[in-house]
């Protein structure tokens, strides 16, 4: 396995104990509760990313499988790396740049279940265990086609850093949205 896939399993387990012990407690209404109309609450980031994860995991299980077909707009040479570091640098929680989520990656618009953290966990499980499952592979050369936008392709290898940085980014955002001075401190 690479350095930087081992440190991006690290950092994908970091992030779901983070997780846990940051909203790991907090009741249905405080998950749910949103600093304005136009904001989302700390479940709607955990439930928009179970969305766009889960876009990776049948594309990780065909490589990992062998079964993965090559579209034509996966051999272009130019575009995989250009859209997958383009997408990371966007993605990176440090950028202050507000994105849209694309329409089939939005979150739900409220009331979602209470064992939203957990469900984010056992996701993770799958991501890590799909990571694990093609490090034996050159996952710089494998294209794949962005789950967001079938016009977009980037290596394996950044769909997993783009992964871990999207992760990255919600999980700032929700705890933003938990240190808001309306923030509700108990259930």
């Amino acid at each position: 396995m690479s350095g930087e896939l081992d440190s991006l399993i690290r950092d994908a387990r970091g992030i779901v104990e983070e997780v846990r012990a940051s909203f790991g407690n907090l009741s249905a209404s405080q998950l749910n509760w949103k600093p304005s109309a136009e904001r989302w609450s700390i479940a709607q980031c955990f439930d928009h990313l179970i969305t766009s994860n889960k876009g990776y995991l049948p594309i990780i299980e065909s490589v990992r499988s062998g079964k993965k077909q090559t579209r034509f707009a996966e051999r272009l040479p130019v575009l995989p790396g250009l859209a997958g570091k383009l997408l990371i640098k966007s993605l990176d929680p440090a950028s202050t740049r507000k994105l849209k989520a694309p329409k089939s990656f939005q979150p739900a618009e409220s009331n979602i279940r209470e064992t939203i953290i957990d469900d984010f966990a056992r996701q993770q499980d799958q991501v890590i265990e799909g990571m694990k499952s093609t490090s034996h592979l050159d996952l710089e050369k494998i294209v794949i086609t962005s789950p967001a936008l079938s016009v977009i392709t980037y290596s394996l290898m950044d769909a997993y850093r783009i992964v871990v940085v999207h992760e990255q980014r919600h999980f700032q955002q929700a705890k933003r949205v938990a240190e808001e001075s309306g923030f509700p401190k108990t259930a």
